[in-house]
């Protein structure tokens, strides 16, 4: 467990590290409203976080996963044709914009905001080795009223050295008060539908 200030001043991340954030047990002196996730495993997309910097606005995040021969996904996509879905190399993206928001600063939960083009020029199958997902901070904003923040980023994905796959202009943002503590159970976030703009 580290304190807030080691969190925001660690410059790389471990395995160990960001499974402790995906169930909240990395930082032992949260604000309030530190309330952001990784997805756990199986979801979650990354082993490690080899570099995240800021640069005023901008920044950059560099991340791998290694490539599991009994990974989930091979199991069932396809069966005789195994091979990663591409998807998941977006949201993996999308997973490494929000841990930079909640490492910049913001406050609240994490959600996946779109992206503006996704190009495919390969796959991850069984036999590979390594992915490194490289993303660039094009902008990060935290929400002057909330504490929310948002950030757009262009992503690179590379397979044992090679480029398979852009992401251009991903969103993640940070929100406040949607959580869903109570699951399985009904309360006032049990249901989904549009998230509404704030201020």
């Amino acid at each position: 467990m580290m304190t807030y200030e080691e969190f925001q001043n660690r410059s790389h991340f471990t395995l160990e590290d960001l499974l402790a954030f995906s169930y909240g047990r990395l930082v032992g002196n949260p604000p309030p409203a530190f309330d952001a996730r990784l997805p756990a495993p199986p979801f979650l997309m990354m082993d490690r976080i080899l570099e995240i910097r800021a640069d005023g606005k901008r920044g950059a995040v560099r991340a791998e996963q290694d490539v599991r021969l009994d990974a989930w996904y091979f199991q069932c996509h396809m069966p005789g044709d195994p091979v990663q879905p591409g998807c998941l190399c977006v949201d993996a993206i999308w997973q490494l914009l929000g841990f930079y928001c909640v490492w910049r600063g913001g406050l609240g939960a994490g959600r996946a905001l779109g992206c503006e083009e996704i190009q495919f020029s390969g796959q991850i199958r069984p036999g590979n080795r390594v992915v490194t997902y490289e993303v660039e901070i094009r902008r990060f904003a935290i929400l002057k009223n909330s504490g929310s923040s948002i950030t757009i980023g262009d992503g690179r994905i590379h397979v044992d050295g090679e480029t398979i796959m852009t992401v251009r202009s991903a969103k993640s943002g940070t929100f406040q008060g949607i959580t869903y503590p109570d699951y399985p159970l009904p309360s006032a976030n049990s249901r989904g539908g549009m998230m509404r703009k704030e201020e």
